[in-house]
């Protein structure tokens, strides 16, 4: 695995901000220094360098706006967030004074005691009541706030232009359609996979699911019970996972791969679909499928009708460690800003979290569109509760989808496992 690397952000860029915000003194660390270092743990993506321009140009307006301060960065996979996280938390000497945190995280890191309550700054922030009414709910839990959103994600069908008009295909209306359109790609093409899919895929998969009428569990807070083994939840899972094997993507190949992995087949040529987000855009214009791409709506099972997206994000949030509570949050706000936002639209395609700015970004660029709407189409989330940082970091779903694909278990066997697994952590989490 790559390792993470360290940047000492040393731009001389500066960016504007708000003058820094009274503290409210939640930290386990009883310290609130207005110098030193802090250390920000942010997300690796598939094509990074764009996203790490736009930090170093905040990160030097910082800097320059507190004398005495520096900044280091790191970007950290996203497949190995929860072991790194959990053990920041548990060891507050060597842990990040900020982080981006995926919003399926939120519940779980508040439980562990991880995120400081920000509620008084961040109701003290001008910006905050432009923020979209969902991306603030994905740093409440209880009625506080632990985080800044940082921007919301849903993902869409990328499909190949060039590919689908020299074997005179139409772009599929329904999910059935798409499943058989990948094969005749596959057949007509050998090399190239017809859609890429992953086993570790879990956001790519979900779609499928809620299509079908499934749902991944049902109720409220820490009383949810698992719903993945419901009949119409394995309609959705069986549709999935008949899209590996030899006539679309190899098991040997396809099983162990995630989304940045599903992404980077169609960028590099290697499939004539894929399901990607939104922040998938820079990826994709930097492969060598740029100018031979188009991107619609992801198909549900009735022709028209729009699968139903997970409603992705990330956040930032302050450890309830820091030592820097008032830089961590100043240093939080800069970074999810209208002005930083906006830039890390340009930049990477990440809608952003305010109303008014994702809209002024949408009547300007066309790519955003079939995003903008899937995003009206309505979206759907994974359950608010502690339990699913366990769940996810687990790999129950990975786990469920890989055993079918593989033949080891059937859809019934394989969801039933499942479930199991996903009602013990939620009877666990309270």
């Amino acid at each position: 695995m790559k390792l993470p690397v360290r940047l000492v952000v040393l731009a001389a860029l500066v960016a504007t901000a708000a003058c820094a915000p009274q503290t409210s003194g939640d930290t386990s660390s009883g310290k609130d220094e207005k110098s030193g270092t802090l250390r920000v743990w942010l997300f690796q993506e598939v094509n990074n360098k764009p996203k790490e321009q736009v930090v170093d140009a905040v990160v030097a307006g910082f800097e320059k706006a507190h004398e005495g301060t520096d900044v280091t960065v790191e970007y950290i996979p996203v497949e190995t967030r929860a072991q790194r996280i959990k053990a920041a938390f548990n060891d507050p000497k060597s842990a990040p004074d900020l982080i981006e945190y995926g919003n399926t995280d939120t519940a779980g890191y508040v439980k562990d005691g991880g995120l400081a309550d920000i509620s008084k700054e961040f109701g003290a922030w001008e910006e905050a009541k432009d923020t979209d009414p969902t991306a603030r709910q994905s740093v409440t839990v209880d009625g506080k706030v632990y985080g800044a959103p940082y921007f919301v994600g849903v993902r869409a069908l990328y499909y190949r232009t060039d590919v689908f008009k020299e074997l005179g295909l139409k772009v599929p209306r329904t999910q059935s359609e798409l499943i058989a359109t990948a094969k005749k790609v596959r057949a007509e093409k050998p090399g190239m996979y017809g859609i890429a899919v992953g086993g570790a895929y879990t956001y790519g998969a979900m779609p499928f699911i809620w299509a079908h009428g499934g749902e991944l569990a049902v109720g409220k807070g820490s009383s949810y019970t698992a719903a993945i083994d419901s009949p119409a939840a394995r309609k959705g899972i069986e549709a999935y996972t008949s899209l590996f094997g030899d006539d679309n993507c190899p098991a040997a190949k396809c099983a162990g791969m995630g989304g940045n992995d599903t992404v980077t087949a169609f960028a590099s040529g290697k499939a004539a679909m894929a399901i990607g987000g939104d922040f998938s855009h820079a990826a994709v214009e930097a492969g060598s499928v740029k100018g031979k791409y188009a991107v619609v709506p992801l198909p549900g099972v009735r022709p028209g009708s729009v699968a139903p997206a997970f409603a992705g994000g990330n956040n930032l949030g302050v450890l309830r460690s820091t030592s820097h509570r008032t830089l961590a949050v100043d240093l939080m706000k800069r970074l999810a800003s209208k002005e930083a936002q906006g830039e890390l639209f340009e930049a990477m395609g990440f809608l952003p979290t305010f109303s008014d700015v994702r809209e002024q970004v949408a009547a300007r660029e066309p790519f955003v569109q079939p995003f903008v709407r899937t995003l009206a189409a309505g979206t759907k989330f994974v359950p608010v509760s502690p339990a699913w940082g366990q769940i996810d970091s687990s790999l129950v779903l990975p786990t469920m989808f890989q055993e079918i694909v593989s033949g080891k278990k059937g859809v019934g066997a394989a969801a039933g496992d499942a479930a199991r697994k996903m009602d013990a952590a939620f009877g666990s989490a309270g």
